[in-house]
This record gives structure tokens, C-alpha cells and sequence, in this order.
């Protein structure tokens, strides 16, 4: 998020001072998926800001190739009646054809994404959702290449490992270096980092903090051509509520494990060739602080049915902390906290897919 606001602000010719608590950025924006992620966004406002969001990854990644953007698609596979019919419901959506939905059979998702020798037809039929407006970036070098490219502008200077500690008038801030840094404008990007200064300027910020955990394995050999996602996600994603969606829920539970931890299967490949693996979802505070096997165990066992394959070695496992708006029809909490001070945070799960347009709003609106 704070990357993308230096974007948009170097980009319309101004001068930038991005100052980050950590030597690098450490936090969601590298514990994720790297995923552009079209097809699950709620209707309206959310499909509006992806659909808007997805344009900029994909201008901004032919200008820098090493964010390693790929317009990959995604396939969510669907194995049963009751999941299929979820799938047809949501092909009945006014904005199905600008999410690039189309229902493929198991054959068909299998000639689209050939690793996916697990899928068969069965009785009831079963086949796959294709998104052909879902995308892809690379989540752990996405930071180093945008600040490069900005760095070579000549108005950009990144300090890294200092933490912004008060807002001091209008349009100042002081860091834990005692330095103070002015502007035109501030935009405090502040993350999962919901306390301190964030409390002192908004006590009552209507956001929480979401953990998960994912795992990425060694090299699978060949390409996963598509991201791809299990009919677990329809229960986490809003574009998918429907009469259908409740059927599932009522009829076909989740697997213990998978409702325990709050579970859907994403998947997407590295440019290594390894596997990223998720993920859980945990909202009560106090986090656990270590990472439990079971859902490792249960999305492995998902992957492999869909491949066909036993996984390749488990090369990671981490867990990640972001902050989502409480109000889950808001995009993102964008907040004047005083005279050209702003704060921007709170865009839950969507943060990697929505920043660069959630950043140009944010421009928009302030006149830069």
C-alpha cells in the first residue's frame, strides 16, 4: 500500500519520502499469494477497484518485468452437484462476463491446466470455474523491484528501519530517530500495525487484524498454468452468496479441519517453479504464535487430489497478520486524521489484488 502511494506520487512528478519500520517491508505485503484475484470480489465498489487494479499490475508490470506479472487465469474446481451449482449461479451474475467467467468441464480445465490430472468427471459431473481476468505478480520481490524502478526516477528516497512515531501539526510526522520529515501531503500506510500512533490518531478505527497461515513447496517439475482454488472458497468469497452457495452450506459441510480454521484452498506457482500454498483464516485475539499441521495436512491433501501426484518437499511454512475493515463493504478505511494527514489501511485479504488502485484514489482525491 505505502509502495503504491510512493508509485502514484512519483509518477504524477512529485517528490517522495516513503519511511518504513523494517530495513524491508516484511509484513503482508510479502506473506501472500502474489495473486490479482478478480473472481471472488463483491459486486459494485470491490469488483470495480480489482477490475481497476488489475489494468494498473498489468501497465505497471510491462514497465517493470521483474514484478513478474502473468495474466494466468484461475480455475476453481468444482466436484460435485451442489458445488457445480454454485459455480452456474454465479455465471448468472450481471458481472460475469467482465470477471471472464465460464464453466469448463473437468476435461476442458485439465487442457487449460494440464498438472491437474487429479480431475475427473464423476457422477454428478464436475468440472472447473475459469476467471480469465485473475492474475498473478511475485509477492517477495515485488517491493525491491517497484523501489528500484522509483529510485531511479530521482524523487523518490526510501529510509528504511524507522518507524513514524507523531504526527507533529500539519503535515509533519517525527520518527524514532528523532527526525522530523514535512510535505505537501502525508499517507500513513500502516499495515496490520493497529496500535500506538494508530490508536493515539483513530481510537475507535473500525478495523481488525486477520492471521493466516500458507506453505510454498520445492519446484513441482512443470508449469501450473493457472491459479487455482477449491469450492472451499466459494464459502469465503462475496461474489459467490447465492440460493445455491446456502444449499452447499447447509448440505455439504466443510471437512472438520477446513471449517476449524476457517479454510480455502488458493494455489499459485512461483517463477521457480514451487507451489504457494493457503490458506487459513484466524480473527480471535490473542493469535496463536505457532503454526499447527493439520491444515497443512488437509491442503495438502486437496493439492494432490487435484494433481494426481504426491506434493513436491514443503520448502516454507509462515504465517501472516493483515488488517481488514470491520465494515466489509468498504474496500479499504481511508481516513483524514488531521491538516494533510491521512491514513489508508484495512483492505483485508484484497490488499496485494486492490493497492494500486486503492493508491490512485487516494492520489484522485487528494489532488495530487
Amino acid at each position: 500500500m505505502g509502495t503504491m502511494h510512493a508509485w502514484h506520487a512519483v509518477e504524477r512528478g512529485h517528490e517522495v519520502v516513503q519511511i518504513e519500520r523494517e530495513s524491508e517491508a516484511r509484513g503482508a505485503s510479502l506473506r501472500n499469494f502474489g495473486q490479482v484475484w478478480i473472481s471472488g470480489r463483491a459486486g459494485g465498489e470491490e469488483l470495480e477497484t480489482a477490475l481497476r487494479a488489475r489494468e494498473l499490475w498489468e501497465a505497471i508490470g510491462a514497465e517493470v518485468p521483474e514484478l513478474g506479472f502473468r495474466a494466468n487465469g484461475s480455475l476453481t474446481v468444482v466436484r460435485n452437484a451442489p458445488e457445480l451449482a454454485v459455480a452456474e449461479a454465479a455465471l448468472n451474475r450481471p458481472d460475469a462476463a467482465a470477471r471472464g467467467y465460464r464453466l469448463v468441464t473437468a476435461d476442458e480445465a485439465r487442457q487449460i491446466n494440464p498438472a491437474l490430472r487429479g480431475l475427473a468427471l464423476n457422477g454428478h459431473g464436475g468440472g472447473a470455474l475459469w476467471c480469465e481476468r485473475d492474475a498473478a505478480v511475485e509477492p517477495r520481490t515485488a517491493q525491491l523491484a517497484l523501489r528500484a524502478k522509483l529510485l531511479a526516477s530521482g524523487r523518490y528516497t526510501f529510509l528504511g528501519g524507522r518507524e513514524v512515531r507523531e504526527v507533529i501539526g500539519e503535515r509533519a510526522v517525527r520518527d524514532d530517530h528523532g527526525d522530523v520529515h514535512s510535505g505537501d501531503a502525508v499517507v500513513l500506510c500502516t499495515g496490520a500495525s493497529l496500535g500506538g500512533l494508530v490508536r493515539e490518531l483513530v481510537p475507535d478505527l473500525p478495523v481488525r487484524r486477520v492471521r493466516l497461515q500458507m506453505m510454498q513447496t520445492d519446484p513441482l517439475g512443470e508449469p501450473l498454468t493457472t491459479s487455482v482454488a477449491d469450492a472451499d472458497s466459494f464459502r469465503y468469497y462475496p461474489a459467490y452468496a447465492s440460493e445455491a452457495l446456502d444449499a452447499l452450506n447447509d448440505g455439504q459441510p466443510q471437512a472438520p479441519t477446513a471449517a476449524q480454521h476457517k479454510m480455502q484452498l488458493l494455489m499459485v506457482q512461483r517463477k521457480d517453479g514451487g507451489l504457494t500454498i493457503g490458506d487459513t483464516h484466524e480473527y480471535d485475539h490473542p493469535f496463536a504464535f505457532d503454526v499447527l499441521e493439520d491444515p497443512y495436512e488437509h491442503l495438502a491433501g486437496v493439492v494432490e487430489s487435484f494433481l494426481g501426484r504426491p506434493l513436491p518437499k514443503i520448502r516454507r511454512r509462515w504465517a501472516g497478520v493483515y488488517a481488514q475493515c470491520t465494515d466489509k463493504s468498504r474496500v479499504v478505511h481511508r481516513q483524514q486524521v488531521r491538516e494533510g494527514v491521512w491514513l489508508v489501511t484495512g483492505p483485508g485479504g484484497r490488499g496485494m489484488t486492490c493497492s494500486p488502485a486503492i493508491a490512485e484514489k487516494t492520489a484522485d482525491e487528494l489532488g495530487w
